[in-house]
Order: structure tokens, then C-alpha cells, then sequence
């Protein structure tokens, strides 16, 4: 059993930037993929950014692509998400979610969740 804890959230403006956390308990850092997904209310949530068990593989939506990077620090069990260069439309419900299969684009290729943080960027 894992559990995720996301922190970081909060109110940027536009063009500024956010650092999420996500702490992970109960696995063993690197032995599971992070990813991170963001939900606004009345739309499907969507995947923003992932990242390998080892680190070495990243993956990002076309829309965050060149403005989010993600990290893990498996020493500490926690993945980031820095996003800069933020827009309105990155305002939603961030969420990190924990994989131990291979697959880390979709949702259903998720085990673990985590309760979300909330970030809004006004313009």
C-alpha cells in the first residue's frame, strides 16, 4: 500500500511559477512510476506529466511541454512538478498517482492516488 500526499498548491499569476510536491509512504522510492494528472470541474482528468521508476523516462502533455519539468528524489520518496511560465488554464486540481507497471499515460495504469492540491493561476 502506498499513499501519495501532494503539497504546493496555491494562487500565481500568470507567467509565474509552482513547485508541487508529491511523498509517497508505505513503497520503496523507484519502485513505481509517478505520474501527475490535473481535473477542472465538469472535464475529465487529464495527464500533465510522468515519470519512470529510475528517473531516466519523462513524459509531459503537449501543453505543459518546455514550461513543467519533472523529478524524483527516490532517497526521499517525493516527486516534483516545477511549473513556470504559468497560464490560466493550468488552474485545476493536481493530482499524482503511483505505478507499478510500465504503462504511466493513462489512469487506469494507476494504483495509488493522492487527495490532489489545488492550484490557480490568475491572469
Amino acid at each position: 500500500q502506498v499513499q501519495l500526499v501532494e503539497s504546493g498548491g496555491g494562487l500565481a499569476q500568470a507567467g509565474g511559477s509552482l513547485r508541487l510536491s508529491c511523498a509517497a509512504s508505505g513503497g520503496t522510492g523507484g519502485s513505481y512510476g509517478v505520474g501527475w494528472f490535473r481535473q477542472v470541474p465538469g472535464k475529465e482528468r487529464e495527464f500533465v506529466s510522468a515519470i519512470s521508476q529510475s528517473g531516466v523516462r519523462t513524459y509531459y502533455a503537449d501543453s505543459v511541454k518546455g514550461r513543467f519539468a519533472i523529478s524524483r528524489d527516490n532517497a526521499k520518496n517525493t516527486v516534483y512538478l516545477q511549473m513556470n511560465s504559468l497560464k490560466p488554464e493550468d488552474t485545476a486540481v493536481y493530482y499524482c498517482a503511483a505505478a507499478y507497471g510500465l504503462g504511466l499515460h493513462g489512469q487506469n495504469e494507476y494504483d495509488y492516488w493522492g487527495q490532489g492540491t489545488q492550484v490557480t493561476v490568475s491572469s
